[in-house]
């Protein structure tokens, strides 16, 4: 039978019927968890739920499955991979004690690397109910996670970038136009990724083949991604082509995940299949996931549980695979989800500290969608405090406007301005391919050449010129 928690205030007695109730309860209020009907009824029953919160065991989380073991693979992979010796540093503490201890000094980032293999996603979510946005910043500083492919990310003091040059109809000149764009700003480091309009295996192949020979041709380190279904990919690697990282989106539940059309296994053939290709010069980190609060609950596949302690489950998933890039679309799937600047950015800060916490590379896709209550200046916000937090990387586009995907997110600009105003710098290989390729005057003031560098202007020379037809 399951467990039932309870506690009285004044002459009020609280009463929460399972451990799945009790952590939706506790959590801050957004509106996928008012749409899936697990929500606090007031801002007083979610106090009381973070208080009971507050007093369990976090070993609790080991013996009280939110989804049965025999009916999930993801419960199945967090019980089966779960390190007690690890654990056992943090295994005498309640959850209001690990907050409290991840806010301590004890808790340096060399202690955080030791334990994340005892911490399980379900504790991160349940402590992370109870913490503030500076504690999400703090604790999120201090654990650090670092990866690599052809350069290095994560590493302290930097931050990268996704290079998104989407197109609406994948138009070659259009993308390699953005590509350029974003390389002058410096953009580019953690990835080239692009999302294609026609998502099929020719023309995945064929978007692979024109990264790679920018990347070939300009000796740029980093890597790329078509940002293509997983079973694509591995369909491109079997005809030889050029991929660099794998891609899937990822949920917290087998359900969602299949719905997706993909399980564990399928993501391990991808890894092993990438891996094989040794493109990798630094690292052998071959595997890209996106994920978002909200995923779960958009497929029909959050069991009741809460939509924060879903998508801290699929880091799980992430970090079976070793990734080299995770990141959190945080206001993409819309405001049925979160609805507002307010809820997009506690999401953020939650995902951000969730993922680190439990070793996962994580970075942000700090977004929202034309329909929600969210603006430019809610996501100025958001990304200076991931900035100070640590994030491993966010997005760069265009004008900050997806013309393909059609939200609102950061532009080449706006990372600029993160790396500028917190003193952040790109990867260490490709701040150095930056300076040699003359993209900044400066590089560690990041003041950009007011010239087109040679070895591009030596290539847009030879472009196909318009003809010109007078009026």
């Amino acid at each position: 039978m399951a467990q039932t928690f309870q506690t009285t205030v004044g002459s009020h007695h609280y009463r929460f019927k399972s451990l799945a109730e009790l952590m939706a309860k506790a959590t801050p209020a957004r509106s996928g968890d008012r749409l899936a009907g697990v929500i606090a009824d007031s801002a007083e029953e979610r106090v009381v739920a973070q208080m009971v919160l507050a007093e369990l065991p976090l070993t609790t989380f080991l013996n009280d499955a939110l989804i049965p073991y025999e009916h999930d693979e993801i419960t199945r992979l967090i019980i089966d991979d779960h390190d007690a010796e690890a654990f056992a540093p943090l295994r005498h503490l309640t959850v209001g004690d690990f907050r409290n201890w991840l806010l301590s000094d004890q808790a340096t980032s060399e202690v955080l690397t030791a334990v994340r293999p005892g911490i399980t996603p379900e504790m991160a979510a349940a402590v992370s109910k109870l913490m503030r946005n500076q504690d999400l910043i703090l604790v999120g500083r201090k654990c650090r996670v670092t990866t690599a492919f052809r350069n290095t990310i994560g590493l302290p003091g930097r931050l990268s970038t996704r290079l998104q040059p989407n197109h609406p109809t994948d138009d070659v000149t259009g993308i390699a136009a953005s590509i350029l764009d974003g390389l002058l700003y410096g953009s580019g480091d953690a990835v080239i990724g692009i999302n294609p309009a026609t998502d099929n295996v020719a023309q995945s192949v064929k978007l692979m083949r024109l990264m790679d020979d920018v990347i070939q041709k300009y000796q740029i380190p980093t890597q790329s991604c078509v940002l293509t279904h997983v079973t694509n990919t591995l369909e491109a690697i079997e005809q030889g082509a050029p991929v660099d990282l794998v891609f899937q989106s990822i949920g917290g539940t087998e359900a969602t995940n299949r719905s997706f059309g993909f399980d564990l296994n399928t993501l391990a053939e991808a890894e092993a299949a990438a891996q094989s290709l040794n493109r990798g010069t630094v690292g052998r980190n071959v595997m890209y996931f996106e994920t978002g609060q909200g995923s779960s609950l958009s497929a029909d596949a959050h069991h009741g549980l809460d939509q924060q302690t879903c998508e801290a489950r699929a880091y799980a998933v992430a970090r079976k695979f070793s990734p080299l890039l995770v990141n959190t679309v945080v206001g993409f799937i819309g405001p049925e989800y979160l609805f507002d600047g307010k809820e997009i950015t506690r999401a953020g800060l939650e995902d951000h500290f969730c993922g680190k916490l439990l070793g996962v590379p994580m970075g942000c896709d700090v977004c929202y969608t034309n329909h929600a209550e969210a603006d430019q200046n809610d996501m100025d916000n958001l990304l200076t405090l991931l900035g100070v937090a640590g994030c491993n990387f966010v997005m760069g586009i265009p004008g900050s406007d997806d013309i393909m995907l059609n939200y609102q997110t950061t532009s080449f600009h706006d990372a600029l301005y993160a790396r500028r105003v917190l003193g952040l710098k790109a990867a260490p290989e490709f701040e150095r391919w930056l300076d040699e390729m003359q993209i900044f005057n400066d590089v560690k003031t990041h003041k950009l050449n007011d010239q087109v560098p040679a070895a591009f202007a030596n290539s847009l020379r030879h472009l196909p010129r318009e003809p010109r037809h007078d009026v």
